[in-house]
């Protein structure tokens, strides 16, 4: 697995072309995936079904070709064995309740969510061939779901929250040590690399990020680091300027949304990059697919640390072929 296209391509190593893999590549826009979902009652049960989660993490494998399989679960796992009530309505997404009482949330263990440690564990039995990216949702994310309540809003009472200050560090506090164990787990089940997802940190002006968020983001890093040495990947989302907070963090991949000037950060944060293309792109013909992702590729510098993705996740409305041709496309670049 050291020699996997995606984790030579994070070193710096010479690579023939780059790897690819997509955000919610195993998603309904697939009826593979329709199909395995009708088996189960609800959202948050499917991804507690370890044989059915395995099966839909290797989907994009078995129908796409991608360069890496990240696991099938959500982000908000971690928040229920705290004491959180978690629903996913058909429509609405989730909705997250609990009582307000920062204390009587609790500290969790990664066995607290071994059904997430056995998914792992079933697609690396399952396959060789491909890295097992394992995942979790970066602190403040976590906490703007707590406290909205759900998620795609203002973010308005988080930030109320957050200036208060009351109780925020020792929710953030907590969402940390709780994280830490969290990917622990997923980590020592045989995740070769780690995601934090921190889709929610556009909402922050850059001053807040830095001041706020920032700080238990980089102890949630740092947490890891001390224990393992697995490549992590930091997705967020938003301006251009967070590259600035986050260029000294102890990430190995900066993955991005389409509205950041990737290629003019390339040149002053020496990271891995991923990401960057508008996934609205594929709902254009597939002459503008290709065209778009070729004007992409063209543009990155030949260092090889370059992961393609999109600047965000894949859509239900998406279709298949044009997901497909997507990744075709991506690796019919080969690097000169």
């Amino acid at each position: 697995m050291k020699d996997s296209l995606l984790l030579r391509s994070i070193r710096g190593e010479k690579i023939e072309r780059f790897p690819v893999w997509l955000m919610r590549q195993a998603g309904r826009y697939m009826k593979e995936y329709r199909e395995l979902r009708e088996k189960e009652r609800d959202f948050l049960s499917f991804c507690k079904n370890v044989e059915l989660a395995v099966k839909v993490s290797l989907l994009p494998l078995e129908l796409l070709d991608v360069d890496a399989v990240i696991i099938f679960s959500d982000i908000l796992i971690p928040l229920e064995p705290m004491g959180v009530c978690i629903e996913f309505k058909e429509g609405e997404g989730p909705v997250i309740s609990w009582d307000r009482d920062v204390k009587a949330l609790k500290r969790i263990s990664y066995k607290d969510t071994d059904f997430v440690n056995e998914v792992i564990k079933g697609v690396k039995e399952a396959q060789k061939d491909v890295p097992v990216i394992g995942f979790c949702g970066g602190p403040f994310t976590l906490l703007s779901y707590l406290i909205e309540g759900r998620g795609g809003k203002d973010m308005k009472d988080t930030k109320i929250f957050m200036w208060k200050q009351e109780d925020y560090h020792a929710l953030m506090s907590l969402l940390v040590d709780n994280l830490i164990e969290y990917l622990k787990g997923q980590i020592l089940a045989g995740a070769d690399l780690v995601q934090i997802f921190d889709s929610w940190a556009m909402y922050l002006p850059y001053e807040d990020y830095r001041d706020y968020a920032e700080t238990y983001l980089k102890k949630l890093l740092e947490g890891i680091k001390r224990e393992f040495n697995v490549p992590i990947i930091y997705f967020y989302r938003g301006s251009g300027s967070f590259l600035e907070a986050i260029k000294d963090l102890p990430v190995d991949v900066i993955s991005v949304d389409w509205t950041v000037d990737m290629l003019g950060g390339m040149r002053s944060v020496h990271r891995a990059f991923q990401g960057n293309l508008d996934p609205h792109v594929l709902y254009a013909d597939e002459e503008t697919i290709f065209k778009k992702t070729l004007e992409l590729l063209r543009c990155v510098p030949r260092k090889t640390k370059y992961i393609f993705n999109l600047g965000h996740g894949l859509m239900p409305d998406m279709e298949f072929n044009k997901v497909k041709f997507l990744v075709n496309a991506v690796k019919s670049f080969y690097i000169a």
